[in-house]
């Protein structure tokens, strides 16, 4: 019975953990996607230089893929024609 208390607490934890971890992750989501200096800035972190184009479209498709009740659009596999 001593083994068992650890092992619940840990098992709680990890998934309480998880959840505000989730939980955390969708609220800079939805900031981020409100926010074109906070994009702009997570961009350059990852090593892209975002144009004023390349913005309105991240912001976009951040604003689709966040909606509730809505899959993620599909990537098409098709390449660009006349190389």
């Amino acid at each position: 019975m001593n083994i068992a208390l650890p092992i619940i607490t840990l098992v709680v934890g990890l998934i309480g953990g998880f959840a505000i971890g989730v939980f955390y992750l969708r609220r800079q989501m939805t900031t981020m996607q409100n926010d074109p200096e906070m994009l702009q800035k997570v961009a350059k972190q990852m090593g892209y230089n975002l144009n004023g184009k390349q913005m309105q479209r991240a912001q976009q498709m951040l604003k689709n893929n966040n909606q509730p009740g809505r899959a993620p659009a599909a990537k098409s596999k098709q390449g660009r024609k006349g190389r």
